[in-house]
This record gives C-alpha cells, structure tokens and sequence, in this order.
C-alpha cells in the first residue's frame, strides 16, 4: 500500500465507522452543513467523487444502492472502488487531468481533492447523529497546516463558511473544524 492508499484507507474506514454507529432514525437529523441532514453527508460524496474522477482520469466506480435506502452501503461501495484504484499502483500513478484542479497523478489528486473532504465530512455525520467526533489527528495537522495558509483563496472559493472564533488554546482538530466554517 501506497502511503495515500493507507490515508485514504483511514478517513474512509473511520467513516465507515461513524456511518455503521448512526442509530435508527437519525440518518434524517440535521447536519451541520446547511440544509442537509445527516444522509445528505454520504449522498454529497457519493454523488461528486465519482463524476470527478470519471472526467479527471476516465475511472469508473462501481455504483452502490441508494443513500436514501442504504447510506452504510452506499459509502461501503463507492469506498472500496477509490480504494482499489489507490492498491492498483499502475492505475494509482496514471494521469489526473481537470480543467478546474489541474494535472496530477490519480493517487495525488484523491489526497487533494478526495481525503480531506471525508474527514470533514466524518466529523459532520457524527455530530448530525450523535457519534464520535473523533478524527485522525494527523489528517487534521495535515488539513490545517496546508489550508491555514490559504484562507482568503477558499474563503473566495465558497466551498466554506466564514471562520467560526475558537479560544486560542483549542486543539488542533476544534480549530480546524472552525476554519471551514462549523461551530465545533
């Protein structure tokens, strides 16, 4: 395994595990992204990770069932297809070409695009249903280190909230959860 193959691995399976914890009835609680609730948080992922990786490198994932009658399922599928791409090392070195993202290795371009986006939104599942917020902590140094620098660019982007204030002796995973605009 690749070092962004065992990342990828990580993030996802910590997903699985917040996804598989969600009780009955609590796949309809509100996230904290606007307007969502917690199903959205999978149905989101499920839906844009596959159209990018279909246009940037001609990959096709497996289809899962639906998020809206299997959400577990859903992410177990479209999971497990990102992570055979990444132990393939042919097809995880191979081209990455967006218009919008650039060119990158397949591999590069799931820890650019793809890692990150799951841990935020792990730790969005879990607070829409009451789980553990927990996140990889070297994920979150990863994320916050590289990010911090750019605030204007994604605050531009839209992509995130406005900075929510946190007390100065916040870990690192409350601050980064803060700088993408969720009250931790």
């Amino acid at each position: 395994m690749s070092e962004i193959s065992e990342r990828f691995a990580t993030v996802s399976g910590q997903l699985i595990d917040r996804a598989k914890a969600v009780p009955d009835g609590a796949w309809d609680n509100p996230s904290p992204c606007e307007g969502w609730v917690a199903r959205d948080v999978i149905r989101h992922m499920v839906e844009w990770m596959p159209g990018l990786l279909r246009t940037g490198a001609g990959v096709d994932l497996p289809k899962g069932p639906s998020v809206d009658h299997d959400p577990v399922g859903a992410w177990a599928v479209l999971s497990g297809g990102i992570q055979a791409l990444l132990d393939d090392p042919e097809i995880a070195a191979g081209e990455f070409h967006h218009e919008q993202a650039g060119r990158h290795s397949l591999q590069e371009a799931i820890a650019m695009f793809l890692i990150g986006d799951i841990v935020i939104h792990t730790w969005d599942l879990a607070r829409a249903t009451g789980g553990d917020e927990t996140l990889d902590a070297s994920e979150v140094h990863r994320m916050f280190a590289g990010m911090e620098p750019l605030d204007e660019l994604l605050r531009a982007s839209g992509h995130y909230g406005p900075r929510v204030d946190v007390p100065d002796d916040a870990d690192e995973q409350t601050r980064l959860i803060a700088f993408v605009g969720r009250r931790p």
